[in-house]
């Protein structure tokens, strides 16, 4: 996806005569203005805010959004419970957080860093794995109901939601997370 999209954008820049990275070939389109020369990489977004790079990064700025939210757990390659924390193609980095809205009397065999208690985070390399992650997760929750959860994806970060949630309750997840980081 990332590879079309930049093919396009390629073709886009060039075909209206604003890629300017390689050298004139004689043939010009330019109006005489100097606002026409550009650098070769005036095509690259601009990042207007700063975006989360971890796990952590992305569970603290939910914990700005979402005050019933408590980071419990940043977890290690070594205590990580799926054993997947920086392995190829698997997630760079991982938290465990709460959530106080979900009656303990739901969590009566949740084991401690369940997401069943409030969810995770797990950020990869790219959206495409972390897409990858959420259908492979959802595979088992259509399977068997009781590992269902609410999974969104916003570029390389997926965040995990409780299935013991409300869907209004779990989309003030979906909407912080797209403030976060859409």
């Amino acid at each position: 996806m990332n590879r079309i999209a930049a093919s396009v954008l390629t073709a886009l820049l060039v075909l209206s005569g604003t890629a300017c990275s390689s050298p004139s070939t004689g043939t010009s389109s330019s109006t005489g203005s100097s606002s026409d020369a550009r650098p070769a990489d005036a095509a690259a977004p601009v990042e207007t805010k700063a975006t989360p790079k971890t796990a952590k990064d992305v569970t603290e700025a939910l914990v700005g959004k979402i005050p019933s939210l408590t980071l419990a757990k940043v977890f290690t390659a070594e205590d990580d419970p799926n054993r997947q924390l920086g392995r190829p193609n698997s997630y760079t980095s991982k938290t465990f957080f709460t959530d106080s809205r979900i009656a303990a009397e739901l969590l009566e065999f949740a084991k401690e860093n369940d997401p069943l208690r409030g969810g995770s985070v797990e950020v990869f390399e790219t959206e495409a794995l972390a897409t990858a992650r959420k259908n492979y997760i959802q595979e088992f929750g259509k399977t068997t109901p009781l590992l269902a959860e609410y999974n969104y994806v916003v570029g390389g970060v997926l965040l995990r939601v409780s299935k013991e949630l409300t869907p209004a309750q779990a989309k003030e997840y979906e909407t912080a997370l797209n403030e976060i980081l859409g």
